[in-house]
């Protein structure tokens, strides 16, 4: 990571309250609200439309599972001051790297690639003379041009802005006919269908949300927010951080529950129930929810793809950087950070080439949940077993809270994983 030479370092304690609640507002909001991106938007829209609001209970389940994973990696950053690809790279085999460099450069190019189109595809509805890879066009040159020539501080004020739009999704179920105790009783009660669209929906969502990508990202971005504010890790600075994460996570599910919610409410009910993209979701709630809701889902499109694509090529940029010991960091320039850069390039590219290749988005987002599955389960008991070694964290190792937690998670990621796999090869 960067140095910053010349700084004087201060405590959490000293730190705290010199700053507006909202530059004080850490990696855990963009980390949380990037993972409700295109792609995402469009599994969540799909088990709506296909399940109602049968699958809301998945928005509390997945919470504590969530928390605990990013929560683990954000403290890594914060008391090693390296990613989570550096740590691995310092303390296991390099076979173990290379392993998760090569299931996550594809994945990430072809999440990056389904958000792009996704954008795009929304953007064409609105304005149906431009086509959709123009606006795809467009809107890779500017998120590149605004990573590459943005500080950290001014990208990561944008980025917590844009996590704003999300709040339109929890707008569209009040203006539909929504039933409130169905909603309820889904919410606190599991439905527990025993069917292999049912199984691959609930898979589809704890893929969606236990991301691998977000290890990276949380893991690099609390080091970079750790530079930028000359911090000293101590139990408040950890506190912080920990009630950032938890915030941040419970505001992406509160959306991801409300999307389901709005899609449940409006497609499933009117007998709508296929939704490959978001831009189908978009079409398909214009004539049922009215132009509102339309126009809230289709700028929450926009504003989701412009918070995530930076996130996912940042989040590969960093892993590259820490592998291959480049220097890395937003706050530097081009010049002095060539290979950083030039990585987020390349995955913008190759994922804005996905769109011109001919490969079906919903394909990609199944080829992408594939490899995320793989490698979830791995990564998890590889941050486990960081997280519970003092030699690498000293006295902030795991509690005994967390790793229950862990556990679990790695479990239940990890039948995710084969019950994903079986029904892919299964279904031939």
């Amino acid at each position: 990571m960067s140095d910053r030479r010349g700084t004087k370092p201060v405590s959490g304690d000293n730190q705290a309250g010199k700053k507006p609640f909202w530059k004080n507002i850490g990696p855990g909001l963009v980390t949380g609200a990037s993972d409700d991106d295109p792609s995402g938007i469009a599994t969540y829209s799909q088990s709506g439309a296909q399940y109602g609001t049968k699958l809301l209970w998945t928005a509390l389940a997945t919470y504590p599972l969530i928390v605990t994973i990013q929560g683990m990696c954000a403290r890594i950053g914060l008391v090693t001051k390296k990613g989570l690809i550096g740590v691995i790279r310092q303390y296991y085999p390099r076979y173990i790297l290379y392993f998760i460099i090569l299931l996550s450069f594809p994945s990430i190019t072809l999440n990056i690639g389904a958000d792009i189109a996704g954008m795009g595809a929304v953007a064409n509805l609105l304005v149906p003379s431009v086509p959709s890879f123009v606006f795809s066009i467009v809107f890779t040159a500017i998120l590149m041009y605004a990573i590459i020539f943005w500080k950290y501080e001014r990208i990561a004020m944008v980025l917590k802005w844009l996590c704003i739009v999300l709040f339109g999704y929890i707008l569209i179920p009040f203006m539909a006919k929504t039933d409130w105790t169905s909603a309820l009783r889904d919410t606190l009660i599991p439905t527990i269908q025993l069917d292999k669209d049912y199984f691959m929906a609930i898979v589809g969502i704890l893929g969606t949300t236990i991301s691998p990508y977000l290890f990276f990202w949380q893991a690099s971005m609390e080091v970079e927010e750790a530079i930028h504010k000359k911090l000293v890790v101590d139990k408040r600075v950890i506190a912080d951080m920990e009630f950032d994460t938890r915030g941040g996570l419970l505001f992406t599910n509160i959306v991801f529950y409300f999307i389901v919610l709005a899609t449940g409410s409006v497609l499933f009910t009117h007998g709508v129930h296929n939704i490959n993209t978001v831009d189908e979701a978009a079409q398909a709630l214009k004539p049922l929810a009215g132009d509102n809701a339309y126009i809230l889902f289709s700028i929450g499109v926009f504003g989701t793809g412009a918070l995530a694509i930076p996130v996912l090529a940042g989040s590969l940029s960093y892993m590259m950087a820490e592998t291959f010991d480049w220097k890395e960091g937003l706050d530097n320039t081009f010049a002095q950070a060539k290979g950083f850069y030039i990585t987020i390039i390349i995955s913008l590219l190759v994922g804005l080439f996905v769109q011109f290749s001919g490969i079906n988005p919903v394909k990609a987002l199944i080829y992408t949940a594939v490899l995320y599955g793989i490698v979830a389960p791995f990564l998890i008991a590889i941050i486990l077993h960081v997280c519970n070694n003092k030699k690498i964290l000293g006295e902030y190792t795991n509690t005994l809270r967390t790793n229950v937690w862990g556990i679990i998670t790695l479990l239940v990621m990890t039948v995710a994983a084969g019950v994903l796999i079986f029904f892919l090869v299964k279904g031939g």
